[in-house]
């Protein structure tokens, strides 16, 4: 054999049982860049930007991928009832290029990666229901007549086609209340849940797993309670950390492994303010041996809060559930670095999974909504008009995470800045991803430093990029 030939064998034999690596130097990055004055909506620039040698004076993100975090689940919105009923109402033809928008990821379609769905109505559906609605004074414990009802006419066939689009997609669902006959106070909004109908609504989650998997449609996870702590919704449920501990270790968390059930149970899903409750519920072996980890929002609180969840349990999965991002109709600017940096980058580096926004589509009134507590003024993040799509700042701000951050991506390291905050990503294919928010009051010039190159950045005020290489 030629030595030459022997060599390379050799070296390759070496190199395929070695688990020493190192970064490929690279060239060029591209960058999806959005502006404030809204010359750019996540739109990709030609000129790819070019890594050399050297560096300037200005500061500098330092991206290193030897240093790991998390492994990200998606990002993405909840596909309220009012979201599918809009969508399914759109004509055959608009409702394609409008998913296929939303969930592909060729061309300039944003690849969202993760759904979440109202286990029943949410404060965004036309009507509040529930899977097993009884008259007035009459119960159904054995659960006979649940059925999923109006989500067979807007939710799942929407779902079945976003799924025919990306079937790996993530699902999480989330109860709003539970049927009114299991309630202290017998009403969709408020009250408590019995505790002799315990043990029914844990069967009624888990039939609710079943029947949607019968329909084709895999629930990776739901969380307990929708904002366990604020029951002015409608529909809504006051649950204390004690019960949903107690909910969860002496009945859902049986129900499920003895019906063979490998969906994830994620407590709380409530705002960064109560750091204390998923924590309280995770200091019980008993329940936390269920639990897959914390969901949370950040309409109080600091985001902050989701590294004191991982810290005090850093076993348990952190994933951030919900944030109503809106912008003024009309307006010439757009404020795309707060819902960046607050919740794609905020929440990602507090060790979140995923970010999810609120609420993928209503129309030009914010309608649907519930009476007696539902959202008047929730915004989608298109606004469907019959068959006229509008964009809006949680689809922008979704966009600039979802497209490139796939699923099974891994945080990795980059130094964080008040002027110039950012997240960095490893792809599954190898890429690196770093998100970037000029949250300053001025244009910012800056260096991004890989594998010992460095390219020119600028930043004009209020933009955000996503640089890929």
């Amino acid at each position: 054999m030629n030595k030459y030939i022997s060599l390379f064998l050799l070296g390759t034999t070496l190199l395929g049982t070695t688990t020493i690596s190192y970064a490929q130097k690279p060239a060029t990055a591209s960058l999806w860049l959005t502006r404030a004055d809204r010359s750019a909506l996540f739109e990709k620039q030609k000129e790819p930007l070019k890594f050399d040698a050297t560096g300037s004076n200005n500061f500098t993100i330092a991206v290193d991928d030897k240093q790991t975090y998390q492994s990200i689940d998606g990002f993405g919105f909840a596909l309220t009832g009012g979201s599918a009923m809009h969508i399914i109402r759109m004509s055959a033809d608009s409702r394609a290029e409008l998913l296929q928008n939303l969930f592909a990821t060729s061309e300039n379609n944003i690849g969202v990666s993760y759904i979440r769905l109202s286990i029943g109505a949410s404060d965004l559906n036309e009507k509040v229901f529930s899977y097993d609605d009884m008259p007035n004074g009459q119960t159904d414990p054995t659960l006979k007549h649940f059925d999923l009802g109006p989500d067979k006419q807007d939710v799942i066939p929407v779902m079945k086609q976003i799924l025919a689009i990306n079937p790996a997609i993530k699902i999480l669902g989330s109860p709003w209340s539970p049927p009114a006959w299991m309630k202290t106070n017998n009403d969709t909004r408020g009250g408590r849940l019995k505790p002799e109908y315990w043990g029914t609504y844990a069967q009624y989650l888990v039939k609710y797993i079943q029947g949607m998997r019968a329909q084709g449609i895999k629930i990776d996870a739901i969380t307990i309670q929708n904002e366990p702590l604020h029951p002015g919704n409608n529909p809504s449920l006051l649950l204390a950390a004690p019960d949903e501990g107690a909910f969860i270790k002496n009945n859902l968390g049986p129900a499920f492994k003895a019906a063979g059930i490998k969906t994830k149970i994620i407590l709380y899903d409530h705002n960064a303010d109560r750091p204390d409750y998923p924590i309280s519920i995770l200091n019980d072996a008993a329940a936390r041996k269920y639990i897959d980890g914390s969901g949370f929002h950040l309409y109080g609180g600091d985001i902050s809060a989701l590294t004191t969840v991982h810290n005090a349990h850093p076993d348990k999965n952190i994933y951030f559930t919900e944030q109503m991002v809106v912008e003024p109709e009309n307006q010439s600017t757009i404020d795309i670095t707060w819902p960046v940096k607050q919740l794609i980058i905020g929440a990602t580096r507090n060790w979140s999974r995923n970010v999810l926004e609120w609420n993928l589509a209503a129309d030009q009134d914010y309608k649907p909504y519930t009476d007696r507590g539902g959202c008047p003024s929730c915004q989608g993040a298109v606004t469907i008009n019959k068959n006229d799509v509008k964009k809006n700042i949680a689809y922008y701000s979704i966009a600039h995470a979802s497209k490139f951050v796939r699923p099974g991506s891994v945080r990795i390291a980059s130094n964080n800045t008040d002027k110039l905050p950012n997240v960095a990503f490893k792809t599954p294919d190898g890429k690196k991803v770093l998100i970037v928010a000029n949250a300053s009051d001025a244009a910012q010039d800056f260096n991004i430093q890989y594998a010992g190159k460095t390219l020119a950045a600028h930043l004009d005020k209020g933009s955000v990029g996503t640089y890929i290489w």
